[in-house]
């Protein structure tokens, strides 16, 4: 017997290897267009971040070593041009030219390709795509030799992310499109979410809602054209989704899906005897819904390959499925799913609470008080019955392990019950008594019987929101009308809050609000929900990615002596790994209490959102945040007793030497947001910090002038309708006359040579002027974030009093 095989990657080099190993005697002949087989494909980006060193190391077996082991005929740069089914033979092409090769049995391992969509420019210099070792050697000599310093990925999938975290790690200086809202299409928007907060703050420039529209060459450089704005980069990664390579297929008249996909059977057979088909080139089956589908993952094209193998040597094997389990490491992050998402439920029409369930929780990578235990956010869903439909984690340690186990339950046919009951390894090193697995069990067990409900971020308006942190922590960050009421001091307490409204409680992760809503659903208050995530989820849905980089961290070199900014007499080091929210700040409160002032303290943490609260915790209290460094997991953080202006002798603790400026913007006149924005560009031309805080009225200056789709209610929506939107459309305060005034003033304006409302507001930003839309403002004027303008932060009433606290110039326009 002979089989032919088109294709030696993934699926075609396993396939031949499990037909030599089950008959010594077949010939076997690999037919690959390209110069290499069973290389690691899923390790370019690595080599080209040189994380992988050795280029050698991505090639896992070489035509040579195939011949030799398992006496195999390997032809490399010999691509099959077609099938020719009634004769069995495929035409072939090579350097010495066309042949016809027969065969007993053929396999097509042909895989997929890089999609390039016809877009204006997309052949321009500069642009390249990652695929094969070809694509990746090319790339890693433009990155050696040319030095870029700047690229930008289109696309947020897999090998998008991937590849932006390579090329930041050559030092290079990276901009990530993505035409959707969310990055990572596997999970839905909330675990995205963290996703997005962790790249803006790791000093990716994230353009979302961003499709391409043209590319083109200018001054050296590649010019992304994107619906909002233009990017500039050195370099252009293309990675926007890969197409089947099903071409053969489709003209040897083998039948494929909508999508190209070459259809089979369960034993991997094509609708033409003799043929059989494997890995991303093949439509399969989806283990959750029944449905078809193309999962294009190596797990699955080599499970498909054995399997041809085995039926092609007599057997009778059937291949069950994919549900498309998935990981990826995103910095300092890993995210993971497996089964189908929510957005996927909702787009067939499903509804929740009807239809399925959800659970998200936040759990430690292993036990909080064995040293650098992390956090993890888990998504589990499921139905009433308890079937579980699919899960998704991101989290920065023991994320692969827990997505595996729900995918084992998955495929299994396992429920909600399963997982409660699962035994899972437990030391103190590697997870806990009860494993984040089991507790997201636990967690779809009180919801089916009714014991928790949950609220999301978008669920919030027009109830009461029940803060149960401690002072510390409302210090650092509050959901804006929040009521606060300790977890200790609720059941004293509980008489201020109103049984007839509905309420939704928060802490940092969801435990202790979980714990008020039992207290309070036992003493009759019916409507009770609690935040799921809690505000550490929270936080990174309301995070303004701002591509021009104002968001991203102070941070100081991990090999960098910090200096302090007064003659310190100590320095101390306070560990907080695997503590988790509100801990490393009240641990860094207490010591700070016992510090002399001008005292350094250095505090290591593994809780990613450290940073962020102790800088604005440092703010709200007086200390000074020097700032962050990066090493391995631990985020390092150091603060000085004390604000800048004191000093260790406390001479001039009286000193007010603050020459910050704040403005609030509560008018949305044209003629008083142009009057702020003059003032706020007079004082950063002087080098002063400025701070412009606008709130109610105010607000529709950093509304976007194109009308965005976001889901809002009747009232948000009339709202909306009745504002203006942006700053063309505000009118003046006095002599509007209809728009005419307003038209006459940029008359004059102009030929006067003043700045237009326009440039004012991007002079201002170029300079660094803060802009703060107040989100409570936001939350009854019914503005959404994605309706403002880029490089605006979301905040509340104690950012803008924690700026003020630093100004000698406080406005009210």
């Amino acid at each position: 017997m002979k089989t032919v095989i088109i294709g030696g990657v993934a699926g075609g080099a396993t396939a031949a290897a499990r037909l030599r190993r089950l008959d010594e005697k077949m010939e076997i002949v690999i037919l690959e267009r390209g110069g290499y087989i069973s290389y690691a494909n899923c390790g370019l980006p690595y080599y080209v971040g040189d994380v992988i060193t050795m280029r050698e190391n991505l090639l896992l077996q070489t035509p040579e070593l195939m011949k030799e082991r398992f006496n195999i005929d390997v032809r490399v740069r010999n691509e099959v041009t077609r099938i020719n089914p009634k004769e069995k033979t495929v035409t072939v092409t090579s350097d010495k030219g066309e042949y016809k090769e027969s065969y007993d049995e053929l396999i097509i391992a042909t895989g997929s390709s890089p999609l390039t969509p016809p877009i204006e420019g997309i052949n321009t210099q500069g642009i390249y795509t990652l695929w094969n070792v070809d694509d990746v050697d090319k790339i890693r000599s433009v990155v050696d030799e040319a030095k870029p310093k700047t690229a930008a990925v289109i696309g947020g999938g897999f090998i998008g992310l991937e590849m932006a975290e390579n090329l930041h790690a050559r030092g290079i200086t990276v901009s990530i499109i993505e035409a959707q809202n969310q990055v990572m299409a596997p999970v839905d928007y909330e675990m995205a979410s963290i996703l997005h907060e962790h790249l803006d703050v790791s000093g990716v420039s994230l353009y979302l809602n961003n499709g391409v529209k043209s590319f083109e060459r200018e001054n050296d450089k590649v010019k992304i054209n994107l619906t909002d704005t233009s990017v500039f980069a050195d370099m252009v990664i293309l990675a926007i989704g890969v197409r089947p390579n099903s071409s053969l297929a489709i003209e040897a008249g083998i039948k494929v899906n909508e999508r190209k996909g070459i259809v089979v059977d369960s034993m991997m057979k094509t609708s033409e005897p003799h043929i059989w088909a494997c890995g991303d080139v093949v439509e399969v089956d989806h283990l959750v819904t029944g449905t078809k589908t193309m999962i294009p993952l190596a797990g699955p094209a080599n499970k498909q390959a054995r399997i041809v193998a085995d039926n092609i040597c007599g057997a009778s094997k059937h291949y069950k499925g994919s549900m498309g389990t998935s990981v990826a490491k995103v910095f300092d992050l890993t995210v993971a799913s497996t089964g189908i998402n929510e957005k996927t439920l909702q787009a067939q029409g499903k509804k929740k609470h009807l239809d399925y369930e959800t659970a998200l929780i936040s759990a430690k990578s292993h036990a909080g008080y064995y040293p650098m235990a992390t956090q993890m956010f888990l998504k589990l869903i499921f139905t009433q019955s308890g079937k579980v439909l699919g899960a998704q984690i991101v989290g920065q340690d023991g994320v692969d392990k827990r997505i595996d186990t729900i995918a084992t339950t998955i495929s299994n046919g396992g429920t909600v019950d399963a997982l409660m009951d699962l035994e899972l390894s437990y030391a103190p090193p590697f997870s806990s008594a009860k494993d984040p697995v089991n507790m997201l069990g636990f967690v779809a067990e009180n919801i089916r019987k009714g014991l928790v409900k949950f609220s999301t971020k978008d669920e919030l308006e027009g109830k009461v929101i029940l803060d149960v942190t401690e002072d510390v922590e409302r210090d650092v960050f509050s959901i804006p009308n929040s009521i606060h009421i300790p977890l200790g001091q609720l059941r004293r307490r509980i008489g201020e809050l109103d049984k007839n409204k509905e309420i939704v409680v928060y802490c940092a992760i969801g435990v202790r609000a979980y714990n008020a809503a039992r207290i309070l659903s036992q003493n009759g208050f019916e409507k009770v929900s609690v935040l799921e995530g809690g505000i550490s989820l929270y936080k990174s849905l309301i995070h303004n990615i701002n591509p021009q980089g104002t968001n991203k961290m102070k941070q100081v070199h991990a090999e960098s002596n910090v200096e302090p900014l007064t003659h310190s007499s100590n320095i101390e080091i306070l560990d907080c790994c695997g503590m988790q929210c509100p801990g490393p700040i009240m641990k860094v409160n207490n010591a700070l209490s016992n510090m002399k002032a001008g005292d350094i303290l250095r505090v290591c943490a593994t809780d990613m959102g450290f940073a962020r609260d102790v800088e604005s915790w440092c703010a709200r209290t007086g200390n000074t945040y020097m700032g962050m460094e990066k090493k391995d997991m631990q985020t390092i953080v150091t603060i000085q007793k004390g604000s800048t202006s004191q000093n260790v002798s406390q001479n001039s603790c009286n000193q007010n030497t603050a020459q910050d400026k704040t403005i609030i913007v509560f008018d949305g006149d044209m003629d008083k947001v142009m009057a702020s924005l003059i003032i706020a560009n007079g004082a950063a031309s002087m080098g002063r910090k400025v701070t412009m805080f606008y709130t109610f009225w105010g607000l529709n200056a950093l509304r976007k002038t194109k009308k965005v789709s976001v889901k809002k209610s009747f009232i948000e929506k009339m709202f909306g309708a009745m504002m203006p939107r942006g700053l063309t459309k505000l009118k003046l305060s006095k002599m509007n006359m209809g728009g005419m005034g307003k038209r006459m003033m940029e008359m004059v304006m102009k030929k006067k040579h003043v700045s237009s409302l326009e440039e004012l507001m991007q002079q201002a930003m170029a300079q660094g002027v803060k802009m703060i839309a107040c989100t409570m403002s936001m939350d009854v004027m019914g503005i959404k974030k994605e309706e403002l303008i880029d490089g605006v932060e979301l905040a509340g009433v104690a950012t803008y009093l924690g700026e003020a606290e630093n100004a000698n110039v406080n406005l009210f326009v």
